[in-house]
Formats: C-alpha cells, sequence, structure tokens
C-alpha cells in the first residue's frame, strides 16, 4: 500500500468542512432489511454520533453553505465536460458551463437560492461563481481531460455484505484501463488534509474500493482524491489486506450504530468542527436538549421470491449521470 500528495500526469485510460450532506445528495435510504451505510453518514458517527441521529434518523433540515454548494456546482461541470468530444474539453468551455449548470442547480435545489436571494449584491454571486472557475481552472493544471475517457461518471454503487448492511456511494468518477484495472476518483473543493489527517480522509477511497471489490472481486489499482483547493493529489494503491481491514471497521461501526440505535443513547462528541454545526443549538454539549427520538419503524417483511434478485446478484453499479459505465456494473 502506498500513497503519495503530488500533482497528477494523467493517465491515457480511455465538497466549510463536516457540513453534512451536500446540496443534491440522496439522503442515507433504509436497506430492504437491516440497514444502509455510506461513506458520509460513517464519517458521521465517527465524527459524532449525535451528529450521525440528527442527519440520519431524525432527518433534520440543515442549510445550504457556499462552500458546499460550491462543490455541488464544480462537480456539476466535472460530469457533464466529459459528455464532449475529447477536444472540446476545454479551460474556456469548463468556464461556460459555470453559470447554466449554476441555474440547473437551483432549479433542482431551490433552497440554494437562499444564499443570495435578497438579489441586493449581485457581485457576491459574482465572486461566488468566480471562484468555482478558479477551483475548475486549477483541475486543468492536475488533470487533462481531453486524455481521459471514464467508464461512468456520478455512479452509484452499493453491495450488500451478508449480515443485513448494505453498503452504498457515489463515486464522482471511476476510469477502467484497458486491461481492467480500476482508478476510483474523487474531487475535493476544499484543501487537502495534513499528513496526520490523510487517513481519515482516504477512509472513503477504502470504503469505494470496498465495495467495488466485493461487486467485481478487482481490488481497484489506484484511489486518487484531486484537492481542488490546494492542487494536491493524494492517491493510495490498496491491497486485499487493505480492504479486509476497511471491512471490519465498517462492520464494527454498524454494530457501534446499531446498539446506539437500541439503547437511544446518542452521546455528543464535543470538537473543532462544532463552529460549523447546524445543530449546535439542539446540543447538550452547549446547552441544547435533543428532540425526542422518533418512533424506530417496525421491520418490513422479507421480498417474496418472486421478488428476490436472480442468483449470483450481489449488488449493483449504475451511473447517475450521462456516462455509462464500460461494464455493466461500472
Amino acid at each position: 500500500m502506498s500513497t503519495s500528495t503530488a500533482p497528477t500526469a494523467a493517465p491515457g485510460t480511455g465538497p466549510a468542512p463536516g457540513t453534512g450532506p451536500a446540496v443534491g445528495e440522496e439522503p442515507e435510504a433504509p436497506a430492504p432489511s437491516g440497514g444502509s451505510l455510506s461513506p458520509s453518514r460513517a464519517a458521521d458517527f465517527m465524527q459524532c454520533p449525535l451528529l450521525y441521529r440528527f442527519r440520519t434518523i431524525d432527518r433534520l433540515p440543515e442549510a445550504p453553505s457556499e462552500a458546499a454548494v460550491r462543490g455541488t456546482l464544480v462537480h456539476a461541470v466535472l460530469e457533464r465536460l466529459f459528455d464532449l468530444p475529447a477536444d472540446q474539453r476545454t479551460r474556456e468551455q469548463a468556464r461556460s458551463m459555470v453559470d447554466p449548470q449554476w441555474r440547473a442547480l437551483l432549479e433542482r435545489e431551490p433552497r440554494v437560492g437562499a444564499l443570495f436571494e435578497d438579489g441586493t449584491d449581485a457581485a457576491a454571486l459574482a465572486r461566488w461563481l468566480t471562484s468555482a472557475e478558479k477551483l475548475l481552472e486549477r483541475w486543468f493544471e492536475l488533470e487533462d481531460p481531453t486524455r481521459l475517457e471514464p467508464a461512468g461518471r456520478e455512479v452509484r454503487v452499493q453491495v450488500p455484505l451478508g449480515d443485513g448492511l448494505l453498503l452504498r456511494g457515489i463515486v464522482d468518477r471511476l476510469d477502467v484501463a484497458p486491461t481492467g484495472e480500476l482508478r476510483v476518483v474523487d474531487y475535493k473543493t476544499g484543501r487537502a488534509p495534513s499528513e496526520a489527517r490523510e487517513s481519515k480522509a482516504l477512509f472513503q477511497m477504502r470504503f469505494y474500493a470496498l465495495v467495488l471489490w466485493r461487486l467485481h472481486g478487482v481490488v481497484p489499482r489506484q484511489l486518487q482524491l484531486v484537492y481542488l483547493g490546494s492542487g494536491d493529489v493524494l492517491r493510495l494503491a490498496p491491497d486485499e489486506a487493505d480492504l479486509l481491514a476497511t471491512e471490519r471497521k465498517v462492520r464494527a461501526l454498524w454494530e457501534a450504530i446499531e446498539r446506539n440505535r437500541a439503547t437511544g443513547d446518542w452521546q455528543p462528541r464535543p470538537g473543532r468542527l462544532c463552529s460549523w454545526c447546524d445543530h449546535k443549538a439542539l446540543c447538550p454539549s452547549f446547552g441544547g436538549t435533543p428532540p425526542p427520538l422518533p418512533p424506530r419503524p417496525l421491520p418490513r417483511a422479507e421480498p417474496s421470491a418472486a421478488a428476490q434478485p436472480p442468483a449470483g446478484s450481489t449488488g449493483s453499479a449504475e451511473p447517475t449521470g450521462s456516462g455509462a459505465p464500460t461494464e455493466s456494473t461500472g
């Protein structure tokens, strides 16, 4: 296993911190039986069990932030850029897509309009859109989209672990080499973490690699985090031992979540990210009182045999964007 932080030479293979679910992120849905876990919600629990409860069980609303919405906007442009022929994937083209993608985001998610709803400072919106353009400019310094043909963009992946837990997530970009090797790419619009925090940042990528390994039986060759805020690329070449350790960690997290769910005991874990938390007023660590827990839904009946997936089907991966994977499961 190896990691490095350096600008990328793109091979020819054919989102304020801790602010919660990104705008446009699909809420965590329950698995057919048991439960489901994504990297974001696993990170919430590791950061603060009470935060996990507020987001996943209570589903409390959170106000959009400029940083989170900018991340969603930049991701949309990077996804749509690959709709174009390779020779048209230019800096100028990417910049020209920012405004229409912003308007499309406003249409899909009207609540983001609250960021600039008073309309009194058009300059503030212009500066914010320019900041998104600068992040896109930096991406072109790190990767060459004319040499990339992603197998999938915004790829939904999910796989059951066999004990009622469904792992799920959305991969920003999946590259598949002619030899079948996988590279998993995730864009971050913030700055690269310090060396001491790299492992926490890479947990998300190991999670994705675990899901893809369980789906395909192939360990991804490379995991790549592209930090547009600082111009760094963090890479990891996982092996089976690494992913088995990740699976053990995920199972242990889920066991802890289930214990908390059974007891109703969701303790806060105060830390440096509390300043950005939308739910600070409800947190006992700051004199607040959480709302009563909602009733836990009754277990649902297992699907009939007629509704069961085909034999041998253990998971799925499908693109949510227009870039279809070269393989049936991405």
